[in-house]
């Protein structure tokens, strides 16, 4: 039978935590264990809150303490089955069962109370699924405290009333939630499947756009367009001669102007000389006749990093001001928009040789699994990029700036200096590894039609991608509506020769009245303190 709003179904009864842990079961907070008493070398683990996932068990945390400093702490030992509720976020209230069996081998931090049932034969998985509900994830948010650092405190969990079914019920409610949770699980891992497969498809249409095989026809059928390698690398030379040569006129007339206002300042540096061509096969792959390998640092491009140490420090940042480029901003071919730094205009100004804008090409430092370059959007006509993010800007009409980002993008670029990285736990490269990137260049008009491609068959990919986000979106809402359904009676068939849970209350607290109460000896004593000390 449905429960009608605002109603308890037929046989269950509103109880607190306490009211159903039984004889020999605990409802407390873990253990005050501060980092003094904590031992590597211990053969008593410490369960933390990053142990403690949404309804599971994560199992992340490497902290110890000896059997010895346990006992004289008087530690409340951890079993297979209870229940472990954390007080932190995030998020507030998550719960688990802990899995892990052993004697006297766990005990568990203060910020995470600890629920066992002893004998009253309540249904732990119940009441994990229970706790992790919208209804009552709801109500211990808005028992909250504190300013910075959000947690419910074990007084305010006692208070929150549990809608509690029949114990038969109980178990046909687990069994339903489980099987409808393992049903969404395979569905989850199908969705993450096809995403991690677009991902293969991406660097698959990447490989055949920079081997020349996704414009195999077009070449045959503009043959009249294309040039041949000599040209192309002409082509690139002298756009970089021309753009050197202007370099130099313009620091000419800056050392005039440096020289007319009585040598004020520092002299102008003159420009440096186009560095020579490279064009080796890094990779040994066979491109189309008509293409060539050339350099980064060969290309008409100007290539620099942001300010290092001291000269912009986490401590310049602002409110407002000039933006700032992070790591953060910098994905994988793609510009991450909502993460913002700034500084004043005045320490912009100290920076300025450092400017970014709209178009530039900005590539991260840090490479682990693949390369993240990103483009500038045109919302943003000037910046400052960090010293862990390198600036490439394109000039002239030989190579466009997305052709190169996406080449860059490709497991091509990443294998030329996978075997090159540097660095222990952020491995990285620097400005000259990355002049020292191949790409393999064709025609402008053959770039064209190869960026064509790219953006068409990536659109594809976005638009599955979107609707795959959409569906692990739905089933999150899914599985919230299953718990919703499970606490409100209305999941499973209800029988009524289940025995009422009023009577299986009354039964565990008869069994709590004539439990023998602990000597004074055994009493436990809890220390208290800020959970940073844990």
């Amino acid at each position: 039978m449905s429960a009608k709003s605002n109603e308890l179904s037929d046989g269950w009864i509103e109880c607190l935590i306490e009211d159903v842990v039984g004889k020999g079961g605990i409802f407390k907070d873990g253990d005050w264990v501060e980092s003094k008493d904590q031992d590597p070398s211990g053969d008593v683990r410490l369960i933390q809150l990053a142990d403690i996932g949404d309804g599971r068990f994560v199992d992340k945390s490497s902290r110890f303490l000896t059997k010895s400093k346990a006992l004289e702490l008087n530690c409340t030992f951890l079993r297979a089955g209870d229940i472990l509720v954390a007080r932190m976020p995030d998020p507030l209230g998550r719960c688990c069962i802990f899995p892990l069996a052993g004697n006297e081998q766990y005990v568990t931090v203060v910020d995470i109370c600890a629920i066992r049932f002893g004998d009253s034969r309540i249904n732990a998985k119940f009441m994990m699924y229970l706790i992790n509900s919208p209804s009552i994830r709801g109500k211990i948010s808005a028992l909250q405290s504190g300013s910075t650092r959000k947690r419910i405190s074990r007084g305010n969990l006692a208070t929150i009333p549990l809608p509690l079914p029949p114990l038969n019920e109980q178990h046909r409610i687990v069994a339903k939630i489980e099987t409808l949770f393992s049903e969404l699980d395979k569905g989850i891992e199908s969705l993450k499947t096809a995403r991690e497969q677009l991902k293969v498809y991406r660097q698959a249409v990447l490989k055949h756009a920079f081997e020349g095989n996704l414009t195999a026809h077009w070449r045959e059928q503009n043959k009249d367009k294309l040039e041949t390698p000599e040209q192309l690398l002409a082509s690139i030379q002298q756009e970089r001669q021309a753009r050197y040569q202007q370099q130099l006129q313009d620091w000419q007339a800056a050392v005039k102007a440096w020289e007319e206002s009585r040598k004020e300042g520092k002299k102008p540096g003159k420009p440096r000389q186009p560095e020579p061509e490279k064009t080796d096969n890094p990779l040994s792959v066979s491109l189309p006749a008509e293409w060539a390998w050339v350099s980064v640092g060969a290309l008409n491009t100007n290539i620099f990093d942001g300010p290092f140490g001291s000269n912009l420090k986490s401590s310049d940042y602002v409110e407002s001001g000039v933006r700032v480029i992070r790591l953060e901003n910098i994905g994988y071919s793609e510009f991450i928009e909502d993460k913002y730094s700034y500084v004043t205009e005045i320490k912009y100004r100290n920076l300025a040789r450092h400017t970014v804008r709209k178009g530039d090409l900005i590539f991260s430092s840090f490479i682990t699994e693949g390369i993240r370059v990103a483009i500038l959007p045109e919302s943003i006509d000037r910046a400052i990029n960090k010293a862990d993010c390198f600036c490439i800007r394109v000039h002239g009409k030989s190579i466009r700036n997305d052709y190169l980002a996406s080449f860059l993008s490709t497991r091509a670029a990443y294998k030329q200096v996978e075997a090159e990285i540097h660095g222990i736990g952020r491995p990285r490269i620097n400005t000259t590894q990355l002049k020292g990137f191949y790409i393999p260049v064709c025609s402008q008009a053959e770039q064209d039609e190869i960026m064509l491609q790219i953006e068409g068959a990536l659109s594809l990919m976005g638009h599955f991608e979107s609707e795959i986000e959409k569906e692990l979106g739905r089933t999150e809402t899914l599985r919230q509506s299953i718990l919703k359904k499970a606490f409100s009676g209305q999941l499973v068939p209800q029988d009524p020769d289940d025995e009422p849970a009023s009577a299986l209350l009354a039964r565990i607290q008869s069994e709590i009245a004539v439990q023998p109460k602990l000597s004074k000896s055994r009493k436990k004593t809890t220390r208290r303190g800020p959970s940073e000390a844990i």
